[in-house]
């Protein structure tokens, strides 16, 4: 299975649209994972359109979307525990690890930062794919793609 992961599309706010080749990689997925801060309904409702299945979050510039704080799926022998990680910059791998931890997850994946992460921290995976516009602080746009089959995880980062 083929996992498209993003976060921090900041449309309309920092960037107009989300990028054809992030759009290309999200529509050709089984499954997507965003992490918040889409930043309009517009948004939310653009990547539905493009996702074959959609597990979504709210970030902190999501206050109307409709969408949870956290949010969980399996794929392919993998819980993935979805949180934006809103706060501060100290404590953010905390926050994230106890949220993942809270719903029995194997990895967590969360935005809010707009930077790359790919750690392990207490026996746990932590993802976050960056900014898929590159909206500011990223410097660049990134994104993550993941296959899954049998409890086996191998993560890609995009950088586009």
């Amino acid at each position: 299975m083929e996992i498209a992961i993003v976060s921090d599309t900041h449309v309309p706010s920092r960037a107009s649209r989300i990028p054809d080749e992030v759009r290309d990689r999200i529509a050709s997925a089984d499954h997507v994972i965003h992490a918040g801060d889409f930043d309009s309904k517009g948004a939310v409702a653009d990547v539905r359109d493009l996702a074959p299945e959609l597990t979504a979050v709210a970030g902190n510039m999501d206050p109307a979307v409709g969408l949870p704080s956290v949010a969980s799926v399996d794929l392919g022998g993998v819980t993935f525990v979805v949180t934006h990680g809103t706060g501060p910059d100290r404590g953010y791998e905390g926050r994230v690890t106890d949220a993942v931890r809270q719903r029995d997850g194997d990895v967590g994946v969360s935005g809010h930062t707009h930077e790359v992460m790919d750690v392990e921290r207490d026996g746990l995976r932590l993802l976050n794919p960056g900014s898929a516009t590159g909206a500011a602080p990223a410097r660049r746009t990134t994104m993550m793609t993941a296959t899954v089959e049998d409890g086996d995880l191998a993560v890609e980062l995009h950088e586009l």
